[in-house]
């Protein structure tokens, strides 16, 4: 029964309004006689709407005159229906079968590469790279060679943990995982001294294993041994060891920037112009006349690509470009403000840096004012745990 509803939706159904005082009866004889009708809703006693297929149609009028109801259509659907309402637009039907057949070819290739990096972890030219492994627009999914192109990938750079690709309709999905840069990790049984990774001022010294090489107090520059490798006793001599001890280092981050008294300000005037443009692959039908009618704007560009599903990507996109247009006018800083406003960018610099605010111990601002502008230079002293392992070499 359920096939043949499906089937009814296909070849065209009716909405019916049987009305009369043996409905019941009615129904019990179209199942007596496996006529499909569905959708049954009481509306009153004596009146019943529900659906039917059209080649069913005239042996519910039978039944119906049997049972001494009447029979109403109140709608009809399905694709005969819509074929007769259309039957004189000849060029409908065309592009409806051209955009069949478009639908149906297009769906053996991939129209969408879909880059999904692992909590937003930005991998350099890794969109290029799968392109130029052969993973790209308009290739056919039967080409498509997704261990290859991994494997490819990943011989080439080493700083991705784990890549995947699945095909899904034209949607072409890459997950990809990036390695964590961990340092190299020296056996405790291999000799191995510490060395300073930055520049900074020793503020406390703990060697566990080995010998400090520096003191408190002591200004350090990178690539400094902090502590070696060796140990000297008075009757073992000279032994070598795995080096192991804290060390905390006063460390300084210095940013500069250079603020000119006259400059330009640009503000947005919230006038915005908007220009289409369709793009069928690598081809552009822009949908504007000529350029931007603003002399002074900024272009925001975004584009998106036509699906019918989640996953069904077509060869076709729509590319949104905003201008919205900017006022430039002269702006005149005293010396104070200028110094103010480089202030306060530098430290919103600096503190993005620094991941732990709470170990900033100092800070220091100098300013140098020149013809014409003002040099703005903050530091910040910072306390950190400093220093790496670095293998002792016969």
């Amino acid at each position: 029964m359920i096939i043949k509803i499906v089937f009814s939706y296909i070849v065209g159904y009716l909405g019916l309004t049987i009305e009369g005082y043996y409905i019941e009866r009615f129904i019990n004889m179209c199942r007596s006689n496996k006529i499909a009708i569905w959708h049954l809703k009481r509306t009153k006693d004596v009146q019943l709407d529900c659906k039917t297929g059209i080649h069913d149609f005239k042996e519910v009028c039978k039944i119906a005159k049997k049972t001494k109801c009447k029979v109403k259509i109140t709608r009809k659907r399905g694709l005969p229906f819509l074929l007769h309402r259309y039957k004189k637009r000849k060029i409908f039907f065309i592009l409806l079968i051209v955009m069949i057949l478009l639908t149906m070819i297009s769906s053996h290739f991939v129209w969408n590469v879909d880059i999904r990096e692992e909590n937003e972890q930005e991998l350099e030219n890794i969109a290029k790279e799968i392109e130029e492994a052969g993973l790209k627009t308009g290739v056919l999914k039967s080409k498509i060679k997704t261990k290859e192109i991994i494997n490819k990938i990943r011989l080439e750079r080493n700083d991705i943990a784990w890549m995947g690709i699945e095909l899904k309709g034209t949607n072409a999905i890459v997950k990809v995982v990036k390695a964590d840069e961990k340092p190299e990790i020296i056996k405790d049984d291999e000799y191995c001294s510490i060395i300073s990774d930055k520049i900074g001022m020793i503020t406390k010294i703990n060697a566990q294993t080995g010998t400090a090489n520096v003191k408190v107090g002591d200004t350090i520059n990178k690539g400094d041994t902090l502590i070696n490798g060796w140990m000297e006793g008075k009757y073992t001599g000279i032994r070598y060891v795995h080096a192991k001890g804290e060390v905390q280092a006063k460390v300084w981050y210095t940013k500069y920037k250079n603020i000119p008294y006259n400059t330009t300000e640009r503000i947005e005037t919230g006038n915005i112009e908007n220009q289409y443009t369709i793009q069928l692959n690598n081809f552009k039908i822009n949908l504007h006349k000529g350029v931007s009618k603003f002399k002074i704007y900024d272009t925001i560009e975004t584009e998106n690509k036509m699906k019918l599903f989640s996953d069904f990507y077509l060869p076709i996109s729509i590319i949104k470009t905003t201008h919205k247009e900017i006022e430039e006018k002269p702006k005149t800083y005293e010396i104070e403000e200028a110094k103010n406003i480089g202030i306060q960018e530098l430290q919103e610099e600096l503190e993005k840096e620094i991941e732990k605010k709470e170990s900033i111990v100092g800070k220091n601002i100098n300013t140098y004012e020149k013809e014409g502008s003002i040099d703005v230079y903050v530091t910040y002293e910072v306390l950190e745990n400093i220093g790496t392992e670095e293998k002792i070499v016969f």
